[in-house]
């Protein structure tokens, strides 16, 4: 129809076989990979059940059997059995990537049916194979993650499918027995772990956009719109007379002009005036008022949830004293330390670095993380034995470097010792001048049976394992009554401000010396 508005034809051709394929832009790439090459069922039911199952295991539970549109129903009342009796719902809460290992083991046991088939299997047969396939491979990697959960209080972040091997044959080796043993000393020393969950400056993070408080304002495009009033001067239309000009305009033209009309040969001339628009009459001109509507742009500030800051614990450094005279008992409780600063930082999802020390040059660093990876390394660690001399200068050195950078800057040091080591005044300086300039605090652990002058100097606050005996092969009191025998006996000792004050250099004292050896020199005899 002529005149009629035409409209874009909307595109419906490939429309319904799209939408079936929406889902793959809400899962990840090598789950839906191994949901479009499946061999069972159709592959809009099959993508529709990951992406359900896939919500619901991450959540810690699974949908009914009746909920699942995908492998059909007497496969899937099989399958919900065994994942239930696995207790894989438990472990995936919350853990989106372990969830993602689950469904696609799935895929690739079920798609194993067809092959089962191909061998000689009825349908029958080759389902219960696949399943049981699925669940003896779950069953060993559940064992692990329960074995994980009991000696380190968490599950790791076991999602990748690369380790499993290596850790189930860790979970066979003598280096695992050092990790239960310092996961039962940690239950024995509950002071300590609160001493090591208080470690880290807080500092101020944003709250996640799902727990909004408070309201803030953002800046957006607008349009704005107003109403302007302005008058206009009209030229030539009667109103106020200003003046005298040369115009064409007869009714306007001075009496003089018009004169020239009556004479028989100056007519020619106003004639020519006229065509010239040279005539010689009265300028005027009038306002008129006129409405103007405006559209402007601008930047409108609009209210929004705004997420309240939230106070968050630092970073760990974690010094370890692997000397000589912290094998035995002491070791046990120095790997107890390791242990539970590595899992309080993955469970308060912060940084945590160990500095294991010996003699001179010796320093192990570690930063310790919970994938498989770094539990393999954490293992193997809290497997090795102590031994060699002690310099607590060097990992002391590298904590003040890290605490430069912006991921240590809000760190605080942990020193696990049994004190036997002196510090150097150029060392307890610099940590001095660090704890001024930074805040940075050293909490100490005295693995022994009292403080030394070394660590008395370095540390803010000291924590004593006053029966750390008892985590050796023989139990035994602690034979001191208290742990500051050093201050109490020879609080000389100590570089305090008062000391300091009340020390005098060598050179000093040795002129003192010689000046009180003159003054006592008796006369020489006449």
């Amino acid at each position: 129809m002529a005149g009629a508005a035409l409209t874009p034809a909307t595109p419906t051709l490939f429309a319904s076989l799209e939408a079936q394929l929406a889902v793959l832009d809400r899962l990840p790439r090598n789950l839906w990979l191994g949901g479009m090459t499946h061999s069972v069922g159709a592959l809009d039911a099959r993508l529709a059940m990951l992406e359900r199952v896939r919500s619901q295991l991450a959540q810690g539970r699974l949908p009914p059997g009746g909920d699942w549109p995908w492998p059909g129903a007497p496969l899937v009342a099989a399958l919900v059995a065994r994942v239930e009796q696995l207790g894989l719902p438990a472990h995936c809460e919350r853990e989106v990537a372990l969830a993602d290992t689950v469904l696609m083991s799935v895929l690739f046991h079920l798609d194993l049916i067809v092959d089962y088939q191909d061998r000689g299997a009825s349908p029958t047969e080759a389902t219960q194979m696949a399943l049981d396939a699925f669940a003896a491979d779950w069953q060993a990697r559940c064992g692990v993650m329960d074995e994980l959960a009991a000696a380190l209080g968490l599950v790791p972040d076991l999602a990748g499918n690369d380790r499993w091997d290596a850790l189930t044959g860790m979970l066979r080796s003598t280096q695992w027995q050092a990790v239960v043993r310092a996961r039962r000393a940690i239950d024995q020393l509950p002071g300590l772990a609160s001493v090591i969950r208080s470690l880290g400056r807080a500092h101020d993070v944003p709250s996640p956009e799902s727990q909004p408080q408070g309201r803030s304002e953002r800046s957006q495009p607008a349009q704005t719109h107003r109403t302007e009033t302005r008058r206009i001067r009209v030229r030539d239309l009667p109103g106020e007379t200003r003046g005298v000009q040369r115009s064409a305009r007869i009714s306007r033209m001075l009496p003089a002009e018009a004169a020239l009309l009556g004479h028989p040969r100056l007519r020619l001339v106003w004639h020519a005036r006229r065509a010239e628009r040279t005539l010689l009459s009265y300028e005027d001109d009038d306002l008129m008022s006129e409405t103007v509507h405006r559209t402007d742009s601008a930047h409108a500030s609009v209210p929004q949830p705004r997420p309240a800051a939230r106070q968050q614990q630092g970073p760990m450094l974690v010094c370890v004293d692997t000397s000589g005279s912290m094998q035995g008992a002491a070791e046990a409780v120095a790997k107890a330390v390791v242990l539970e600063a590595a899992c309080r930082a993955h469970a308060q999802s912060r940084d945590c670095r160990v500095f294991a020390f010996g003699g001179p040059d010796e320093v192990l660093e570690m930063v310790l993380s919970m994938d498989a990876e770094g539990v393999l390394q954490l293992t193997r660690f809290l497997g090795q034995a102590f031994g060699g001399g002690t310099d607590v200068g060097a990992p002391l050195a590298r904590c003040l470097d890290a605490l430069a950078s912006a991921r240590w800057q809000n760190a605080d040091i942990l020193l696990a010792t049994d004190g036997a080591f002196g510090a150097t005044p150029a060392l307890a300086t610099r940590l001095a001048e660090a704890k001024a300039a930074t805040g940075v605090r050293v909490q100490g652990v005295l693995i022994a049976d009292r403080e030394t002058v070394g660590l008395l100097e370095l540390s803010d606050a000291i924590f004593w394992v006053r029966d750390w005996r008892r985590f050796g092969a023989t139990e035994a009191a602690s034979p001191v009554h208290s742990k500051s025998l050093t201050a109490d006996y020879f609080p000389g000792a100590l570089r305090t401000d008062d000391n300091r004050r009340h020390t005098v250099s060598g050179q000093a004292a040795s002129h003192a010396v010689r000046a009180g050896q003159r003054a006592r020199r008796p006369p020489p005899k006449e």
